[in-house]
């Protein structure tokens, strides 16, 4: 309803709505006709119909999760239960006196954030920070809840503020039904642009020449970091899908870099513009049925045609992220012979249109709307041109990728250890069992003790190395933070498994059902291993970290004996 036909009544008034032809529910003091949504309830119209009248609050919030509310309740609300806090607020609104303007902005003014008082060359070491987000303990990171940081600023505090707000606009309440459908709707991507973020998710520095300057929360180009994609991928992965984080960056961040480091200035002013515009979708084809995390040994054979100006691909690509509804498709192939391993392997850019692409929906366990698929190239004609860097170079551009991809997959999987923990923590303490609340037994604490434990050591962990991103160049990047990336990526997707876990335990059933209030405990569990194989797998992550460690160790110590 519309805001100038929102009224107050009493609890009296409320309660002669009390049948089904005319249904009303009080719920955190306010008023709804929820008439027109009895047929469609999904647990029926009686259990309803019980409560016609009536302050519902604490039953509602019982059997149903907060983005219910979110997704059905504005066009639902006809007003507020007068003498109530929602009800002065509402009236003062409708008010609009100079007194209360003045009022706000002196408010504002007193709430304006240490960061925005800094000299404007001091963008780091922050004393305080303002509080945001919904409060709950470990809930958010720490520098949400007040903390210090060293590493945030009032820009990091304006995107973040944006970003969340069309996250939970256009994203949160339908994670379910796009999920459900194994679908993302493609108007998303525009508006993340228009929103001023979608180019964030290839990282810094922001491409303006492509994008021009409109950066979420007035963010200035030259302020734009890593921190600021992490926030970016933090809030986004408050959805609780891991799918839908993919359909989001899943492709860009990973298909779009090699074309943004090793392409031709015609290419990235063709391809890139539109892939950032939210206009086209990009994905990286690199695994296949043959060979994953053994890149080396890639099969897919790209033949120089008689005349030199064409490639012919053959071959199949699996598991490839985006690929189903991909306009391009940044591939790994081989041009050298197959005993060349490494040395034999190139980048090309392949769009959907060249005749002999053919994509089909993979049946994955999770991260349905992100597209997964299977691909199969058969004598399709690349033209030269679409050679991404030069020939026998790929193996170079696919190592360039490995650490911003699984950097990317931490920062997310230790979003979703957090949701878990959140949604466990929520609901044990609405949640009643032998008389207690969940929360009152001590075995439950013990279970949300070390999830919060682990989670803040993750996001630690993750905002040092973030930190340094900021600092070295990209070639140090790749010589000093390989090896901990990798360990991060492990330590982050098994810090999920076990958050993931352990919710499922609190929410017992619900988190056995698809929907309902255990909806994104019981998603998170199915993309678990989602997150812990693509990227590189956790052996091989864990392996790759102290190899590295091995080759760093002073050469004095390495043959060191007893």
């Amino acid at each position: 309803m519309a805001q100038n036909q929102l009224k107050i009544f009493k609890s009296e008034e409320v309660a002669k709505h009390n049948s089904e032809k005319d249904c009303w529910l009080i719920i955190e003091n306010r008023v709804y006709d929820v008439t027109p949504f009895l047929p469609e309830h999904p647990g029926g119209k009686k259990v309803v119909l019980k409560e016609a009248g009536k302050e519902s609050t604490e039953k509602f919030k019982s059997l149903h999760n907060e983005e219910v509310l979110k997704q059905h309740g504005p066009k639902l609300l006809v007003g507020f239960l007068a003498g109530t806090k929602e009800a002065k607020e509402f009236e003062q609104s409708q008010s609009g006196s100079k007194e209360e303007k003045k009022e706000n902005a002196v408010q504002s003014k007193s709430n304006k954030s240490v960061a925005s008082l800094q000299p404007k060359n001091k963008i780091h070491y922050l004393e305080s920070l303002p509080k945001y987000g919904e409060g709950v303990p470990f809930g958010d990171p720490m520098w949400y809840q007040g903390a210090s940081s060293t590493y945030y600023n009032d820009s990091h505090i304006r995107f973040r503020a944006s970003v969340r707000e069309f996250v939970e606009k256009n994203i949160i309440p339908f994670c379910h039904k796009w999920d459900e459908e194994k679908y993302f709707p493609k108007e998303i991507y525009k508006a993340a642009y228009e929103g001023g973020w979608l180019p964030a998710v290839i990282g810094p520095p922001w491409p303006k020449d492509l994008v021009g300057t409109n950066i979420a929360g007035g963010v200035k180009v030259e302020e734009f970091d890593q921190f600021h994609e992490l926030i970016l991928l933090d809030e986004v992965s408050r959805c609780g899908s891991g799918g839908v984080c993919w359909a989001i960056a899943g492709g860009l961040a990973i298909g779009l870099p090699p074309i943004m480091r090793y392409g031709s200035k015609e290419m990235k002013e063709k391809i890139a513009g539109q892939c950032l515009r939210g206009e086209k979708v990009i994905c990286l084809a690199i695994t296949e049925p043959y060979a994953g995390s053994d890149v080396a040994n890639l099969r897919c054979e790209a033949k120089l045609s008689e005349d030199g100006k064409h490639y012919i691909v053959n071959g199949e690509k699996k598991w490839i992220t985006n690929g189903v509804f991909a306009d391009y498709f940044t591939v790994a192939v081989r041009t050298g012979d197959t005993e060349s391993g490494m040395f034999g392997l190139s980048m090309l850019l392949i769009e959907r249109t060249m005749p002999g692409v053919k994509t089909q929906q993979m049946k994955c366990s999770g991260v349905w709307p992100s597209g997964t698929s299977y691909i199969t190239f058969e004598d399709v004609k690349v033209p030269v041109e679409n050679l991404i860097g030069n020939e026998g170079e790929g193996f170079k551009s696919i190592l360039a990728n490995f650490n911003h991809e699984r950097w990317g997959i931490a920062a997310q999987a230790t979003r979703f250890a957090r949701v878990c923990f959140e949604e466990a923590f929520k609901y044990a303490h609405k949640r009643r069992a032998f008389n207690k609340r969940l929360i009152d037994q001590p075995v439950i604490r013990n279970k949300l003790a070390h999830m919060a434990r682990q989670i803040e050591a993750t996001q630690a962990w993750v905002e040092s190395i973030t930190f340094q991103m900021t600092r070295l160049t990209y070639k140090q990047q790749a010589q000093l933070l390989g090896g901990p990336i990798a360990l991060l990526k492990a330590q982050a997707t098994q810090t999920f498994e076990y958050c993931a876990r352990e919710a499922t335990q609190i929410f017992g059933g619900l988190a056995y059902t698809r929907g309902g209030q255990g909806e994104k405990v019981e998603r998170l569990y199915r993309e678990v291993r989602a997150y812990s194989i693509p990227g590189g797998s956790e052996e091989i992550m864990l392996d790759l970290g102290l190899r590295q460690a091995m080759r760093m160790m002073p050469e004095h110590l390495q043959n060191a004996k007893v």
